[in-house]
């Protein structure tokens, strides 16, 4: 598990170069066949297009990538499409631009931009998510010690996802793997010892939209 930036929700771009539609479809996907999948899906929806050109990166230890220019000259339209993805960090990313022709040539340099920039379009108009690899905690603690222990959490911030008031009071949050040790150190200190962390799974974790999202 290792920290990584991907697509929460696909957007769309669109451009227009010299009367010539560049419409970008961005998509997280978790393999190669989501994203021949999605890929797919996208040349029949748009078949009456002139091109569907695509690049993708698969996998967070050593990516898997594929391009197409869809009958586009030789490097002009999946390459650009690619490293635009490399350039922004993105991995299990897929980017399917559809051109509808407007009649006038663009040139392999025209095309080159045309293509980067709808890309980049459509990176813009997706919500993406750095997915952050750790674990879940459940944080017992007496009431006399919750105010140090809250204070703490958010000093280091901890996300927290739910507090539970019985006679003793449970604590859910979720603690990021390289945090770990330094975030058990400075709640052993803060209550004295008495708060007790009890592991629980492995998570995927980021926020999004002003939200907290959890990944298994």
């Amino acid at each position: 598990m290792i920290r990584h930036t991907t697509i929460y929700e696909g957007g769309t771009g669109e451009i227009v170069e010299k009367k010539s539609r560049f419409i970008a479809h961005v998509s997280h996907v978790e393999s190669i066949e989501e994203a021949q999948e999605f890929i797919e899906g996208k040349k029949k929806e748009f078949w009456d297009a002139r091109h569907n050109c695509y690049a993708f990166s698969v996998g967070t230890g050593q990516p898997m990538t594929r391009c197409s220019d869809d009958g586009e000259p030789a490097g002009t339209a999946g390459k650009p499409i690619l490293e635009v993805i490399l350039g922004s960090g993105l991995l299990n990313v897929v980017i399917v631009v559809t051109r509808y022709f407007g009649g006038t040539l663009l040139g392999t340099g025209g095309l080159v931009r045309a293509y980067s920039r709808a890309a980049r379009a459509g990176i813009e108009a997706s919500l993406t998510v750095e997915k952050v690899p750790g674990k879940r905690y459940l944080i017992h603690i007496n009431y006399t010690d919750l105010g140090k222990l809250q204070y703490a959490l958010a000093s280091e911030g901890v996300i927290t996802e739910d507090t539970d008031y019985s006679d003793k009071v449970d604590v859910t949050c979720l603690i990021a793997a390289d945090d770990i040790d330094r975030v058990r150190k400075r709640l052993t200190e803060a209550t004295s010892g008495r708060a007790v962390l009890e592991e629980r799974e492995e998570v995927y974790f980021g926020q999004a939209g002003g939200r907290t999202l959890v990944f298994s």
